[in-house]
Formats: C-alpha cells, sequence, structure tokens
C-alpha cells in the first residue's frame, strides 16, 4: 500500500523517507520551533514532525509521570503545548521552507484541528496504537496514517492493521520501542523483518528512540521505508526527550548515511566499469621463477604466480604444466601462450 505525503509517493522501492521529530523539545518556544524547521531542511529531511496535545481531552490530571519528564505529564503539557495557530504558522513555514510538516495529534478533537489546517497525513504515537475507536474516528478525516507499534505485541498489531485496512485509509504501520533511551537488546530490529513477512500489503517504518544512529541505519538495511528520529537544536538545553533525540549535525549525517546504504543496497554481483583497471594489476599470472631452457617440459617448480594480471591467468596454470617451452623463458618473466608449445 503505498503512501502520497504532499507532494512525495512513498512505495516500497522509494527512498526512505526520514522524519525529523521535534516533539517537545522546542518547550513552547517558537522561535526553537522555527529554528527546528529550518535546520532540519538543511540536514535533508523529508519532513519535520510536531505534536499537537490538548490535555483536557487527551489526559487525566492525575495521569503518572514519566521518567523522561520531571513534572506531571499534564502540567507540562499545559504549560509547553503548541496552540493550533502556533501549529499553523509552523505548517506555513514548512512549505515556504520546502519540508514536510507533519504533526502527531493525541486525540480526535486535535486530529480535527489539524484537519482543519490542511494537514496531509496523520503520524500517531504508540500510546494510540491500541485505541482502535479514536484510530478508526480519525481515519474518517481521510488522511494517510502513520502508526507507531511500541508497547505493543504483533497479537495487538494484528487487531489495528485489521481495524485500519478496514478504514480504506492509507496507512503504515513503524516498529517502536517505547523506552526514554532503551536498552538495545529491547529493541529486536529484526521485528522489522518479521512485519514485512505478516504486514506484506502495508510500508513499514522505524520510529527509533536511541541516542545515536546505529540503529537506524540498520532499520533501512532492513527494508523500514520510513526512519523517524528525535531532534533537537542544541543537546545542552533543557527538554523532556533530550537523552533520545539527535541534533541537526547528527540528523545531516542520518540523512547522508541513509542514501549512501540505498546506494549499495544494490544485489547484482558483477565486474564494474572502475574495477576493470583494478584487475589488470591485482589479479595474477602464470610467472617463471627460474630459467626455463627452449625445450624443456614446464614442471610445477618452474611457474608460480605473480601480478599483473595481463599474461595468462593464474587459474590457467594447471594447462600451463606439461607444456614445453619454444623458447628461453628468464626467471620472472610472464608466460605467454605463444611461448608453449
Amino acid at each position: 500500500m503505498n503512501i502520497k505525503i504532499g507532494k512525495t509517493e512513498i512505495t516500497s522501492s522509494s527512498p526512505c523517507y526520514i522524519i525529523a521529530e521535534a516533539c517537545e523539545n522546542h518547550l513552547g518556544d517558537m522561535e526553537v520551533a522555527r529554528q527546528t524547521v529550518r535546520l532540519a531542511k538543511l540536514a535533508g529531511a523529508d519532513a519535520v514532525k510536531f505534536q499537537h496535545h490538548l490535555p483536557d481531552e487527551e489526559m487525566l490530571p492525575s495521569a503518572p509521570m514519566s521518567d523522561n519528564f520531571s513534572e506531571p505529564l499534564y502540567d507540562f503539557l499545559k504549560r509547553c503545548s503548541l496552540k493550533i495557530e502556533q501549529h499553523e504558522e509552523l505548517l506555513a513555514l514548512c512549505r515556504k521552507a520546502g519540508i514536510q510538516y507533519l504533526c502527531t495529534p493525541f486525540c480526535y478533537a486535535a486530529a480535527k484541528e489539524l484537519d482543519e489546517l490542511g494537514v496531509d497525513c496523520f503520524k500517531i504515537g504508540s500510546g494510540e496504537m491500541t485505541d482502535i475507536p479514536s484510530l478508526l474516528k480519525i481515519a474518517e478525516l481521510g488522511r494517510p496514517m502513520l502508526l507507531s507499534t511500541g508497547m505493543c505485541t504483533l497479537d495487538e498489531v494484528e487487531e489495528t492493521y485489521r481495524a485500519m485496512r478496514a478504514s480504506g485509509i492509507p496507512f503504515a504501520l513503524f516498529n517502536c520501542t517505547s523506552e526514554y533511551p532503551p536498552k538495545y537488546e529491547d529493541l529486536n530490529l529484526q521485528v522489522i523483518t518479521e512485519m514485512r513477512r505478516r504486514f506484506p500489503d502495508v510500508l513499514i517504518g522505524h520510529s527509533d528512540h536511541t541516542p545515536d544512529l546505529y540503529t537506524s541505519f540498520a532499520a533501512a538495511v532492513l527494508g523500514a521505508r520510513f526512519i523517524e528520529k528525535h531532534v533537537t537544536t542544541d543537546k545542552r538545553r533543557p527538554g523532556p526527550d533530550q537523552s533520545v533525540s539527535i541534533d541537526m549535525a547528527d540528523l545531516h549525517e542520518l540523512s547522508t548515511g541513509v542514501r549512501k546504504i540505498e546506494a549499495a543496497l544494490g544485489s547484482v554481483k558483477k565486474v564494474n566499469d572502475k574495477e576493470r583497471p583494478v584487475r589488470t594489476w591485482a589479479f595474477r599470472s602464470v610467472v617463471a621463477i627460474r630459467d626455463i631452457a627452449k625445450g624443456m617440459a614446464i614442471s610445477p617448480d618452474m611457474v608460480w604466480t605473480k601480478r599483473p594480471g595481463t599474461g595468462i591467468p593464474s587459474k590457467e596454470m594447471p594447462k600451463v604444466l606439461g607444456r614445453k617451452a619454444k623458447k628461453a623463458i628468464p626467471a620472472n618473466t610472464m608466460l605467454r601462450w605463444e611461448d608453449l608449445a
């Protein structure tokens, strides 16, 4: 199932779609949010993603505090979440800068506000993955959906997959581990392979919460068509997701690295044009390792292989043995067929 986000169509064979997740690292500061847009574009990301929270719609004030927050989540979101007018400004800035604006609504009311702005796609966080009633309600808005699967079993993913298939909305599933940051032993990246096998008719992505790039590169090799990575404009800034965020230099390395990996993933073994000149000196030829008199039969103690590869190929040495020299062949000389009877 292909997905079109703005002007970009993502398919099973298209370049990996790289999403810079701005999360709440801006702490409500619009200048930081604007800078995130501009720098993500310069770093080569395809999209920059924000979050739209309506705390009273999505949670109870008594919701437990997450380990990556220093205050109750409800209080933090009340203080730092962007308003819909600010999302509208960021959407316009993204269009001007030439980078895709994405956003995660954390409830149907937030999705409806974003829909009225004209967003192209909804990114759904792992916390909403099993909230099938909300997912189906958001699906009624008619926009593609990208769903993270952290904290879920494959059977739970299957339940949501079936519900989304029935909705008729284009969607993708993101492998994800909702730890901040995760233990590498908990990542189980081969789940990407299993999800591609189990859900062959939808695209599979990877949402990565590690503070480095290694597992994102591995996900690209395993066939993830989306890579989502938390970003920050400055690792020294305070923020709830700093421990799982990369900076813009890292984002540039991720973007360029994924493109190099994609270029290298061909499956054809051949002699490339740039290898051909190397063959002439790197391969080996049959060479006399002692003086060989005219008329002598070539024996194993007379020849061996040395560079360059412009004479009788070394693999042909068994065909040389037993032949007679038509002329004297000095030591350390390449043999040639015309010199042998």
